[in-house]
């Protein structure tokens, strides 16, 4: 990560109020794109928040499988919202997904 150390460390901040429990493999992927070059126009709680969502969609649901089978994403991201809020709670998340969340 080439973030500016002010942004590391605001970052790292904000992930770890976010998710207090979740395992370092996940976190460390999730601060890595928080931190990419394409989120660094957003702020730190917002980069780590479409970081941690999109994390989860792909590595801990059944996403990836509802895209390949045909489903377009909003519908896919429809079906894995409560496989989503479930890793979100397992890890004490103090923010789930909701259904009028934008991304």
């Amino acid at each position: 990560m080439s973030a500016p150390t002010g942004r590391r460390r605001a970052i790292a901040k904000a992930l770890t109020a976010l998710l207090p429990l979740a395992p370092y493999a996940d976190m460390e992927k999730i601060r890595a794109d928080a931190g990419a070059v394409h989120m660094k126009s957003l702020p730190p709680t917002i980069a780590v928040w479409l970081a941690t969502i999109a994390h989860i969609r792909h590595v801990h649901t059944d996403y990836e499988k509802l895209l390949a089978e045909g489903y377009d994403r909003d519908s896919a991201r429809f079906f894995v919202m409560e496989q989503t809020n479930s890793v979100l709670t397992r890890w004490r998340a103090t923010r789930l997904l909701e259904d009028n969340d934008e991304e």
